[in-house]
């Protein structure tokens, strides 16, 4: 726990430029999600289009909905039957962690002072997806960073004057739209990958099967069961979609699952196939 009894952080991701905003809390009550939200994202860059969040009850609430709605956010919850849908929140996240385990060693108590050198060094990280770093397609200009200062680069020889700066912003759309292409092209070959990996998974009527418990309404918590069951199935409704019968419950009480959504349950034990089948303006919130 660090000064002040901070042991949360709050992060938001915008989807394109991958800009990385965090605040360390105390709690992560609805109130203090609100003011991150409009502290860190409306106040700094101005109102999204897109809020994307997790499922907690911090943004699963009525006033939250209402202050996204008197603003004019379209806010969404992480689909619970895609939970990729979060994955860059997800993977900032890791890469946050990682680097404040590096940082502190055995001083636990000053993680959360870390926190802006650890958002100074992703933000002037080229991503991999774009291809530049997060705070050039925010500024249209690369930062000044701390090796330039014993070892000066072509930006600090040269004098500074306005036309070289407005030489930069013109040509802002042109570097955005040539990192959009990356990132359409980084996505096509990461599914294609993941696309090679995936087995078509068929069922018959009477198979037994598990399904996924979050999907179903059930969220199983942190240590809790991810798949219930068994149902049976009892028919293909349409490709990739299956009914499925509870056999637990009253017979004739059937549901409609998508594939991804259940798996073959052989001998008691659950097969290890798991089928999982990222826009300008969104925020992903953590």
């Amino acid at each position: 726990m660090a000064i002040g009894q901070l042991k949360f952080v709050a992060v938001a991701v915008e989807y394109f430029i991958k800009w990385v905003e965090v605040e360390a809390l105390a709690t992560i009550s609805e109130p203090k999600l609100r003011a991150f939200t409009w502290r860190s994202i409306i106040c700094m860059f101005g109102i999204p289009k897109v809020l994307i969040t997790d499922n907690g009850r911090q943004f699963d609430n009525q006033k939250f909905r209402n202050f996204c709605s008197n603003l004019g956010i379209d806010h969404r919850l992480t689909s619970v039957s895609h939970p990729q849908s979060n994955g860059l929140a997800e993977i900032t996240n890791r890469i946050i962690l990682q680097d404040l385990r590096t940082r502190i060693s055995d001083t636990r108590g000053s993680w959360s002072d870390e926190l802006p050198s650890i958002l100074w060094t992703y933000r002037t990280t080229h991503r991999t997806t774009t291809g530049e770093t997060p705070f050039m397609l925010a500024y249209g200009i690369e930062a000044m960073v701390l090796v330039e200062i014993r070892l000066p680069s072509h930006g600090r020889l040269v004098p500074e004057i306005s036309e070289h700066t407005t030489e930069h912003l013109d040509l802002l759309e042109e570097v955005r739209e040539q990192a959009a292409i990356k990132v359409a092209s980084y996505q096509t070959k990461t599914a294609k990958h993941f696309n090679s990996k995936v087995k078509a998974q068929r069922f018959r009527a009477g198979d037994l099967v598990l399904r996924r418990a979050e999907a179903a309404g059930h969220p199983p918590g942190k240590l809790g069961p991810i798949w219930e069951g068994p149902f049976e199935v009892i028919r293909q409704v349409r490709k990739g979609a299956y009914s499925l019968r509870d056999t637990s419950g009253p017979r004739g009480v059937s549901t409609t699952l998508g594939v991804e959504l259940f798996n073959h349950l052989t001998s008691g034990y659950l097969s290890d196939r798991d089928i999982n089948t990222q826009q300008e303006g969104k925020y992903l919130i953590e």
